[in-house]
């Protein structure tokens, strides 16, 4: 008697260990983030992660690294404070710029940003005119070799008015930002995206398979959702840059390109590269490279993917007959849906 009031003991136990077994589901948080959205899907048992504390990271990253907001660390140095002592964030978005600035010699340039306000992109939205003239007096602000992070982590500039614009790849930071932040809370699998730029963490295991993204047609019209490709991703960061809706087509010739400011010539560089998508074990530098490609000539930027096979790179341009044609590395191919 006494043995089979154990083993009902044991079955009363096995059946409420059953029922209380927690199952993995999807916990998605969504928001309002550097003037634009973001979109969390993560995998657990439970909800670790609020949006509260997502915005409260946001929000203070903006305080770091965000043009737009005048209280700003980078926005004082801008304003010409030489004593503001700069965060971890600046200083891992300092290094990662002034890595891609070396390699792409000076094509892609956070001091860009005199000119960036000038041509009305800022956050004044002040377009102006400008002559050679202008142009030529601007540029001799602009050059991420003219400022250094000290190791009191300030940050000296050879010219007050170099203004740093670290919108090129900031955003691509934060991704990895709110991704590690992630696992700090013991999530495996995620996809973050801000602002359109994400990274895909681990699996989709819910669904056994890897996340899948889409990337968008750069010729769609504002009122269509047209994807060019879809991609299978897994701890990679992947960032396209482009002008979305922004081709514009010449009046005598009828051939299509888009404006993208060449920080060598200060000017708006006239391109048939419609955008570049480029995935990369972190988002910050797939941000930075997806600008860089976009200052590239064609030929540059398949050399530069060539160099660098670490890069997954699509690149998306119009030929001689305006005809969208597509350049794509090996590793990017072997990753398509």
């Amino acid at each position: 008697m006494l043995e089979l009031r154990f083993f009902k003991l044991l079955v009363f136990l096995v059946l409420i260990s059953c029922q209380t077994e927690k199952k993995e589901q999807f916990f998605v948080i969504q928001g309002e983030a550097q003037g634009s959205t973001y979109s969390i899907k993560y995998i657990a048992t439970e909800e670790v992660v609020s949006k509260t504390q997502i915005d409260s990271l946001l929000t203070a990253f903006d305080n770091s690294l965000s043009t737009y907001k005048p209280t700003s660390l980078i926005s004082k140095i801008n304003q010409g404070d030489t004593t503001i002592v700069v965060d971890d964030w600046f200083v891992e978005t300092f290094k990662a710029s002034n890595k891609i600035y070396k390699e792409t010699n000076g094509l892609f340039d956070p001091t860009i940003g005199v000119l960036v306000n000038a041509y009305g992109f800022g956050p004044n939205h002040e377009r102006k005119n400008l002559n050679q003239t202008q142009i030529d007096s601007l540029l001799n602000f602009v050059g991420f070799d003219k400022v250094t992070l000290n190791s009191n982590k300030t940050i000296s500039k050879k010219h007050t008015a170099t203004y740093f614009d670290f919108n090129a790849i900031a955003q691509g930071y934060s991704v990895d930002l709110v991704v590690d932040y992630l696992k700090e809370n013991g999530i495996q699998n995620a996809i973050v995206e801000i602002g359109g730029e994400l990274f895909a963490l681990g699996n989709n295991t819910i669904d056994s398979k890897d996340w899948v993204v889409g990337i968008d047609d750069p010729l769609q019209t504002p009122d269509e959702r047209k994807l060019i490709a879809t991609v299978k991703l897994k701890d990679l960061g992947m960032a396209t840059s482009g002008n979305y809706r922004k081709v514009q087509i010449d009046s005598i010739t009828g051939e299509k390109f888009v404006h993208t400011i060449n920080p060598k010539t200060g000017k708006p560089q006239k391109s048939t590269i419609l955008s570049t998508t480029v995935l990369a074990p972190t988002c910050i530098m797939a941000d930075g490279y997806a600008t860089a490609f976009m200052v590239m000539s064609l030929e540059e930027g398949k050399e530069f993917a060539k160099q660098h096979p670490e890069l997954y790179v699509m690149i998306l341009y119009v030929d001689t007959n305006n005809q969208m044609q597509r350049f794509q590395t090996d590793n990017f191919l072997a990753i398509q849906n």
